[in-house]
């Protein structure tokens, strides 16, 4: 972490609009939020064959909708669905948007009316939302360094990195070969059915985000001599587009695409998935087929890194930001990241967490999440002319060597996502036979831990001040150190799903939480980081996290049964009651909308 990789553009000021998305209230934000990771229905559980979000449209199905009402699901069976099992749907008036067979199941446009007719077909196992997706970004400030790696020589040659955001415009010269003969965006597959160009001259990113995306994983600094350089910068990329011109797409859109990295995998070597993208959680990991989809491609032997999102600032009912984590990153195989801000300096001892960084545990399943930092705040990367963001943000446009408008400044966990990509990438290179799971021990054990108790940061234009801790739940391993996991030889096992991210349970008979090895699907043992495996659980998450079962001090707001965000996050101090009213529980609030919105805020 010796060196700036994106700094940032001098006298710029450091506020700018959001990403995507317009300006909201707080009060807009809570509702948005509450939606969206405070659901109802046992415990995220699904109630009978239906995902428990689908609720209030079954029984306005069962009151007799009108046959105009359609409702897009997927629809999952108990083995592969076949024509068979196609051709009855449809005569059931649905239209057919995808074939999901990592999920065995199929995407749907339905008529309400014909949802119960789903819930008698004995062949089906399970019928959920096909929830919409949005790409997350914020505001911040950032810087990270890799050089060490490059000066040993590696800088993602060879590697694939499957970008799945909303397209790679691939005629940026950053994104060419050394010669600037060849694009390194090796493949391009749209999977939204809309235009993938337009008369403003944008080509197959027509909102600009995945272009970004791309650029911090892989762009080589070509108009800026170096200066707006990605992590891996001779990486190949696999551009599979799931998100349209105003960064919309769909659950059954990005389970497409992660089968397509599957299928492509042994064409393009592609090692690594990015998703800087992510929706509320309405049911358990175990149930969501958007997390099914993302386990599938780490058991296929693809690291899949996931933003955590951008909802650290959102207090409901006094959580103080714990719970918002979004999915699929709350899948615990999955590499989830958080966002940092350099505070204008590239010294690790000057990062703090950037507030609107989402913070765990999970809702429902209560995972440690999330798992890494990365720098997320005031990316300079690459631009997409024509493109929805670049438009909408002209005063975050910068001018490369040829005199264009080819750097655009963005944050968020979706700006930290693809820096965590490309260090994949850097490691993949320098050791090819690690596992998935093993790159991930690897990060998360070297990350830089040296953090205060607690930072704050003003927000001028929410006129408030945000205090963020210090806990697993908030910066999870710590901070990416790119030369320290280069350096590090250690080997966590090989097996699939030796580094599932831990979950956690509060014990209200002495009032501790603790870490729990492992679920009910995979071995206690095969967790890496607990407390009698292989290297501890102190050595992950640094000398502050243990002493015996207590996972954190109670000092911090989650863990102090004195302080709002407990009750709020883990339940009552009885274990019973008022669970059902937690954050992380399950709240009694429904909403069968999963689309994220972009507070807009910024850090100064």
């Amino acid at each position: 972490m010796s060196e700036t990789l994106k700094p940032k553009s001098p006298g710029r000021s450091e506020r700018h609009s959001a990403a995507w998305g317009k300006r909201l209230s707080i009060l807009l934000l809570l509702l948005l939020t509450e939606s969206a990771f405070a659901q109802n229905g046992e415990g995220g559980r699904a109630v009978g064959k239906f995902a428990p979000d689908l609720a209030p449209t079954v029984a306005r199905a069962h009151r007799g909708a009108a046959p105009s009402e359609t409702v897009k699901v997927i629809v999952q069976y108990k083995q592969v669905p076949q024509t068979e099992q196609e051709g009855k749907v449809q005569r059931l008036g649905a239209r057919l948007n995808h074939r999901l067979h990592s999920v065995r199941g199929i995407a749907l446009t339905i008529p309400v009316s014909a949802l119960p007719a789903l819930e008698a077909d004995p062949e089906v196992l399970s019928v959920s939302i096909d929830h919409p997706m949005k790409g997350l970004d914020e505001v911040t400030d950032v810087a990270m360094g890799v050089s060490a790696a490059w000066n040993a020589g590696y800088n993602g040659a060879g590697i694939g990195v499957a970008v799945i955001d909303s397209g790679i415009n691939d005629n940026h010269p950053d994104l060419r070969d050394s010669t600037q003969s060849t694009s390194r965006v090796v493949y391009h597959q749209d999977f939204t059915g809309t235009a993938t160009s337009n008369s403003n001259g944008a080509k197959y990113d027509l909102y600009g985000h995945g272009t970004h995306v791309a650029g911090i994983i892989g762009g080589n600094g070509y108009l800026s001599s170096g200066n707006y350089a990605g992590v891996a910068p001779a990486v190949n990329l696999v551009d599979l587009r799931v998100l349209d011109l105003n960064g919309s797409g769909s659950d059954s859109n990005v389970i497409a695409a992660i089968e397509q990295a599957i299928a492509l995998k042994n064409t393009y070597n592609i090692r690594v998935i990015n998703l800087s993208l992510g929706r509320g959680i309405f049911v358990s990991y175990t149930q969501d087929p958007l997390c099914q989809a993302v386990e599938s491609a780490w058991k296929a032997g693809i690291v899949v890194v996931v933003a955590a999102g951008n909802y650290g600032r959102v207090s409901v009912n006094g959580s103080n930001g714990f719970g918002t984590i979004t999915a699929p990153g709350n899948d615990p195989y999955v590499l989830t990241v958080g966002a940092m801000k350099s505070n204008g300096s590239s010294s690790p001892a000057s990062e703090t967490k950037a507030s609107f960084s989402s913070k765990g545990p999970t809702t429902y399943d209560h995972v440690v999440k999330p798992d890494i930092m990365a720098p997320g705040n005031g990316i300079v990367s690459l631009s997409a002319p024509g493109a929805t963001l670049e438009s909408q943000y002209p005063n975050e446009l910068l001018t490369g060597s040829d005199g264009n408008s080819d750097y655009l400044s963005l944050s968020g966990t979706s700006m930290a996502t693809p820096a965590v990509a490309g260090a994949v990438a850097l490691l993949l290179q320098q050791n090819g036979g690690l596992t998935p799971d093993q790159v991930k021990a690897r990060l998360m054990k070297t990350t830089y831990k040296a953090f205060p108790l607690s930072t704050a940061a003003w927000v001028p234009h929410l006129f408030q001040n945000f205090t963020d801790f210090y806990d697993l739940f908030s910066v999870g391993a710590g901070l990416l150190n790119v030369q320290a996991a280069m350096s590090n030889n250690n080997l966590a096992p090989a097996t699939v799903g030796a580094a599932l991210s831990p979950a956690v349970s509060y014990n209200p008979t002495n009032g501790t939480v603790s870490l729990v090895q492992g679920n009910g699907s995979v071995a206690a043992g095969s967790v890496v980081w607990g407390s009698s495996v292989v290297w501890g659980a102190s050595v992950v998450w640094g000398a502050s996290v243990s002493g015996s079962s207590v996972v954190w001090g109670a000092s911090l707001p989650w863990n102090s049964n004195l302080l709002s965000a407990f009750s709020v996050v883990w339940g009552s101090s009885t274990g019973t009651g008022t669970q059902a009213t937690s954050v992380v529980w399950g709240a009694a609030v429904s909403s069968t909308d999963g689309a994220f919105t972009d507070a807009g805020d910024d850090e100064q």
